[in-house]
């Protein structure tokens, strides 16, 4: 099914606070909204497929029944999926359901967040699991922020995997960056300490700290990252200013895991969503949102360098119910 909502797409502007959006054209925003459809097209699938949404009956159980199974396996969550139902049965609409589903799962994403990238330097620390797109995620940032205007420096703070350093120094070159690495095996706190001393004496606007993931070793990697949280705000009144998790779609409620651990670690200010291609379970927005409170403030959905954007509920529910 597709209905005729407007394009609304987020802008860059929007997001960085710069005041209103940006001159985008309709096809640019449609576009964008194509690909983000795409990517969710199997959870979609997993959402829509058994459920008669069309023409649903309020006074039907089983009807119920069936669209609480599909949004759990879809990655919604339990308590989520139990809030948003009991948001339908009190609105009691029969008929088409999908308008009112849309409506009530961007309200549970809640209004999207800013990135907070006022200061100069903006520190923004990065982290997240090994294999979630986190240097990816970095370097299509740094892209975008320059694109807009802002001198970036990347800061390899994953010093026990030589691969995370050599890639994000590719993704500095890349996105036209400065570049600060460390030793390996070394400190990572003294990574991104040289990181934001280096960004004061250049004057550059952002500093975007990569970090280790290794969850095997959960104990000694959380007291890693809240160490290199201390010392970053040691060097610099209020930094981080940001700390954006970076969540793969495919994990589904493992994300949710995640994003708590990390929570408790590091006061994370918002998550960044990646591999939506290829996922069944998109829904797992929803349920960060919802039982963590905490805004999707970026979007990966593809490999492309413009794939990386800011999150926009109302697209974002759009997309994974109505297509």
């Amino acid at each position: 099914m597709t209905l005729a909502f407007p394009p609304m797409a987020r802008s860059w502007p929007e997001l960085l606070g710069d005041g209103g959006p940006a001159a985008e054209t309709e096809e640019e925003r449609e576009g964008f909204f194509g690909r983000l459809r795409d990517s969710l097209a199997k959870s979609r699938r997993a959402l829509t497929e058994q459920l008669a949404l069309a023409a649903f009956d309020p006074a039907d159980d089983e009807a119920w029944e069936r669209l609480e199974e599909a949004l759990i396996v879809a990655d919604v969550g339990v308590p989520a999926t139990a809030e948003l139902v009991r948001r339908l049965e009190t609105r009691g609409e029969a008929g088409d359901l999908t308008p009112a589903l849309v409506e009530e799962v961007a309200a549970m994403l809640g209004e999207p967040g800013s990135l907070a990238v006022a200061a100069r330097p903006s520190v923004i620390l990065v982290v997240g699991v090994n294999g979630t797109g986190k240097t990816t995620t970095i370097g299509k940032l740094a892209h975008a922020l320059r694109d807009r205007g802002r001198s970036v420096l990347l800061a390899a703070a994953d010093t026990f995997r030589a691969a995370a350093e050599e890639q994000l120094e590719i993704w500095a070159e890349r996105a036209g960056s400065d570049f600060v690495g460390g030793r390996r095996g070394g400190d990572p706190a003294s990574v991104a300490y040289d990181a934001v001393e280096a960004a004061q004496a250049r004057g550059r606007d952002v500093v975007i700290v990569d970090t280790a993931g290794r969850l095997h070793t959960q104990k000694n990697l959380m007291e890693e990252l809240a160490k290199v949280r201390r010392v970053i705000a040691g060097k610099l009144e209020g930094a981080p200013h940001e700390t954006l998790l970076v969540v793969d779609a495919t994990t589904g409620q493992n994300g949710l895991q995640q994003a708590r651990l990390f929570g408790d670690a590091v006061d994370v200010t918002g998550v960044a969503l990646t591999k939506l291609d290829g996922s069944a379970r998109g829904g797992i927005a929803v349920a960060i949102a919802h039982e963590l409170g905490l805004p999707v403030k970026l979007v990966g959905v593809g490999e492309r360098l413009d794939d990386l954007r800011p999150f926009d509920p109302h697209d974002f529910a759009r997309a994974l119910l109505a297509g």
